[in-house]
Formats: structure tokens, C-alpha cells, sequence
């Protein structure tokens, strides 16, 4: 940790001004680019599986570009850090561009889905290699600022992506979902340019290819695995618990292997360090509370507050504004004071405390009281993924920036799928011991198929949205205990202050 801090002290600055503008644009826009592709599909699904046909099969359009992702993360990470990570952006936005026109020219279901995980494996890149070339081109304590503004352009992402999607499928057809990437592909190409060029110390590569296989392993099937146990059906619970005891076995396997390989892709020295894990497990903990909050969140106020599809996603409004405003703040605070571990902190255990009491007392709100308490929340989770970057990135030095960024996404990715798995699981369990009818009322809507209660009498109504409250208290209290999870493991972080 010290030579990587020795040397990033040693690199000649540029001004402020010259950084933001030589930097920020070319990594701000692939990374747009590929959380836009994440989200943007989601409204368009209905109609490409009305298109396409195989309705049961749309799905996995996101979900094989999540899996993709996932996996290329520490790929392009470890090569990164061995042949540059400017050459290797071009490389992933060819990729993304290329993969984009495939979908939209796409004639079935298996093909779309197919160029999804091209894209998915050009997305992954995107998503490491910005993060990393933030550390690349500045010191640790400028990375903070940097980071808040990477924050705000994800949370604009993740907002833009469905209420785009949904439009350009209005107005234009599901294919221009997928060609409105190209000109934004092409521009991000453009400025790739102006990235500074690649430091001449290099970690050396060597292949790994028993380690790749084995985490693309782990990673296909954990991942598909917690998406079926958040299904409210009994009859695929033995598949699914199948393929995580095959999830779990690849880990085993891959850790093991990766002892023994010359150049592992999995950095397990850097994972030991207890800065780095503990940072990586905050992560995976805030991913999990605030992806399960923004998919459960939207269920519970239509079954159980009775809100139209429209308001409840406004009420997601507040949360996003929330959360990238905290993000720049604490960007710029960490940047003076080099404060960093009691961010995560503080801000975690904020979001444990208002979910628990929102569990409770969440009933008593109104849809303004509501919006603010999104908005109290996104402030609270804004503190968390800037300040884990730039500690795990602080840590690990700068020859392995491209491994330390990667560590992060994927521990945000699994941490985010085993959140929703685990709340969905809860939310399945109660109202499957409590009321099969309530069960099948929530399938109904998480199916997005009409009105789910329109066939029962107006007190069984109230009786099920009812049910289904109790039953969200459960998982509200659920995403508390992963929040204050991450609370704890931030507050005994070692790193406490960066330099």
C-alpha cells in the first residue's frame, strides 16, 4: 500500500479545471452508457415479448446483460492493469456499439438475448475502466470529488434509463431502445481520445483461463439462482436451490484455484486486506439495501397504498435527487478532509434507522410525507459508493487500480442480487404461510398484469392489502438489518482517513 501511495505522490498535477475537462466527459459518458443499458430495456420488455413472442423468455434480456456484466468486471480489471486501460475503453465501447445494433436487428427472442450478453460483456468493461482511470489520473484524496460526480451521473442513469426507454417504445418501436446507443457509443469513441495515455509501470499478464471459467460459473448460477428465489412459486424453489449449491461449489473451486494460479483474476491478496474486504462488503451490503428498496418499494405502495404505476415511480424521484446531491457533497468533504470510513458509516445506520421505523410507522405517511422520506433515505445511501471507491482504490495502490474497481462492482452486483433474493424470499414466505390468496394477488402484480385485485370483494380487498402489509413490514425490516450490516463493517474499517 505504500509504494502505490509513494508513487501517486510522485505524479505531476495538472490544475483543476484542466483534470475536469480532460478527464470527466470521456469516462462520464461510457459509464452513462452502460447503466443506461441496464435499466433502459425494462419498459421496453412487453412489447418485444408481443414482438418476438416467448413471453416467458423476456426476462432474460436483462438478466443475461446483468450476468455478462458481472463477469467481464474483474476481466477487464486485470487487464487493466497489465495492457492500459485506455485501449481497453475503446475495446469495450466497440463491443457495446456493436452488440447494441445486433439487438436491434434481433429476429428472436434466443438472438436478442444472445447479443445481451455481448452487450452485457462491453458494459462490464465500461463500468471497471471508468472507475479505475478516475484513480489513474488523480490522487487519492481529489478521487473523493470525482467520485460524487460519478455518483450523480449513475443516479441520473438509473433515472433516465426507464422513462427513455419507455418513450422511445411509445414512439418509435423496442428497436429504437437499443440504436439509441450508437450515436451515444460513437460520441463516447470521440472522446475517449482525450484520455491521458496509459502509465508505463505495469503489472505482468498471464492468462487465467481455469479461474475465468470457474467464476463465470459461480457467477451464472448464483446469479440466476437468487432471480427464481424472488419468484412466488414453490414449484422452481428445488431448481433454484440446485444451482446456488452449484454456485457455492465454483466458489470453493475458484478460490482454490486462484491460490495456486501465477496471475489469478480474482486478486485474493488484495481481498485480504482488511480495508478492502471490509470496503467490498459494504458495497455488497448498500447494494442490496438500496436495489431491494427501489424494487419492492414500488409493489408495496400499488398493492398496498393503491398508487397508480405513474406515482409510484415519481416517488423514486425523491430518492435519486437524494442521493446524488449526498453524493457530490460528500465527494468534496472527503476530497478536504480525507475523512472516509464514517461516511458509509454514519449514512448506513441512518438508512437502518428510517427503515425500521418506515416499517412501522410507514402507514401513517401520505404520498408527500413518503416522497421526503425517499428523499431523507437517498441522501443517506449518497454517502456510501464514492467513499468505498476511493477507500478500496486507496488501499490497493495505483498498479492495481483496475483490479481494486472491479472488486467493487461485482461485490455491489452480488450484494444487490442476494438483497432482493432475501427480501423477495421473506415477502414469499409470510404470505405463503399467512394467505395463499394474498400470495397470488402479489405474483400478480410483480407480473405487472392489471388489476390484481379486480375479481375480489371490496373487504377481501382491504383484507389482502392488509396481508400484504404486514408482510412488507417484514421486509422493510429486512433491508434495515442489511443496512446496518454494512453500518458496522464500514464504522471498524481500518483505513480511516486517506492521504
Amino acid at each position: 500500500m505504500s509504494d502505490g501511495s509513494d508513487r501517486e505522490s510522485c505524479r505531476p498535477k495538472l490544475s483543476d479545471k484542466s483534470v475536469f475537462f480532460t478527464v470527466f466527459p470521456p469516462l462520464m459518458l461510457p459509464m452513462f452508457l452502460a447503466i443506461v443499458d441496464q435499466t433502459i430495456v425494462a419498459t421496453a420488455l412487453s412489447a418485444i415479448a408481443s414482438d418476438l413472442g416467448r413471453v416467458e423468455r423476456a426476462p432474460w434480456v436483462i438478466v443475461a446483460y446483468l450476468i455478462a456484466a458481472t463477469i467481464a468486471a474483474p476481466l477487464y480489471g486485470r487487464m487493466g492493469d497489465s495492457f492500459g486501460r485506455k485501449p481497453l475503453m475503446f475495446v469495450a465501447l466497440a463491443v457495446s456499439t456493436c452488440a447494441a445494433i445486433g439487438c436491434a436487428l434481433a429476429p428472436t427472442i434466443e438472438i436478442l438475448t444472445a447479443c445481451r450478453v455481448v452487450q452485457g460483456l462491453g458494459g462490464g468493461g465500461l463500468m471497471t475502466l471508468s472507475q479505475a482511470l478516475v484513480g489513474e489520473a488523480m490522487p487519492p484524496r481529489d478521487r473523493a470529488r470525482y467520485q460524487g460526480y460519478i455518483a450523480a451521473v449513475a443516479v441520473t442513469a438509473n433515472s433516465f434509463g426507464p422513462v427513455a426507454g419507455g418513450f422511445l417504445t411509445e414512439h418509435f418501436g423496442w428497436r429504437a431502445v437499443f440504436l439509441v446507443n450508437v450515436p451515444t457509443a460513437l460520441l463516447a469513441l470521440a472522446l475517449a481520445i482525450r484520455l491521458p495515455p496509459p502509465p508505463k509501470e505495469r503489472l505482468p499478464w498471464r492468462a487465467d483461463p481455469g479461474g475465468m471459467f470457474l467464476f463465470a460459473l459461480f457467477v451464472a448460477t448464483t446469479l440466476l439462482a437468487l432471480e427464481r428465489f424472488q419468484r412466488a412459486s414453490l414449484s422452481i424453489l428445488p431448481l433454484a436451490a440446485g444451482m446456488l449449491l452449484v454456485g457455492i461449489a465454483a466458489l470453493v473451486l475458484l478460490i482454490r484455484h486462484e491460490k495456486r494460479a501465477p496471475s489469478p483474476l480474482i486478486p485474493l491478496g488484495l481481498l485480504r486486506q482488511p480495508a478492502i474486504w471490509r470496503s467490498d462488503a459494504v458495497a455488497a451490503f448498500h447494494g442490496g439495501t438500496l436495489v431491494s428498496l427501489i424494487s419492492f418499494l414500488p409493489v408495496y405502495l400499488e398493492a398496498v397504498r393503491g398508487l397508480s404505476p405513474s406515482s409510484t415511480g415519481m416517488m423514486l424521484v425523491p430518492l435519486t435527487v437524494g442521493l446524488g446531491t449526498c453524493a457530490m457533497v460528500t465527494g468534496r468533504i472527503v476530497s478536504r478532509t480525507g475523512l472516509v470510513s464514517v461516511f458509509p458509516g454514519v449514512g448506513l445506520a441512518v438508512n437502518s434507522v428510517s427503515l425500521v421505523a418506515f416499517a412501522l410507522w410507514g402507514a401513517e405517511l401520505g404520498p408527500t410525507g413518503i416522497a421526503l422520506y425517499m428523499l431523507w433515505m437517498g441522501a443517506a445511501f449518497g454517502t456510501v459508493m464514492g467513499v468505498v471507491q476511493v477507500t478500496v482504490q486507496s488501499a490497493a495502490g495505483r498498479l492495481r487500480l483496475g483490479e481494486a474497481a472491479a472488486s467493487v462492482q461485482f461485490s455491489r452486483s452480488i450484494g444487490a442480487g442476494m438483497g432482493t433474493a432475501l427480501c423477495g424470499t421473506v415477502l414469499f414466505a409470510i404470505l405463503a404461510l399467512e394467505s395463499p390468496e394474498a400470495l397470488h394477488v402479489f405474483a400478480a402484480l410483480t407480473a405487472h398484469s392489471g388489476d390484481a385485485m379486480a375479481g375480489l370483494a371490496t373487504a377481501r380487498q382491504a383484507e389482502v392489502q392488509a396481508e400484504i402489509a404486514t408482510a412488507f413490514r417484514f421486509v422493510f425490516l429486512t433491508m434495515a438489518l442489511y443496512a446496518a450490516c454494512g453500518s458496522f463493517l464500514a464504522m471498524t474499517n481500518p483505513l480511516r482517513r486517506i492521504t
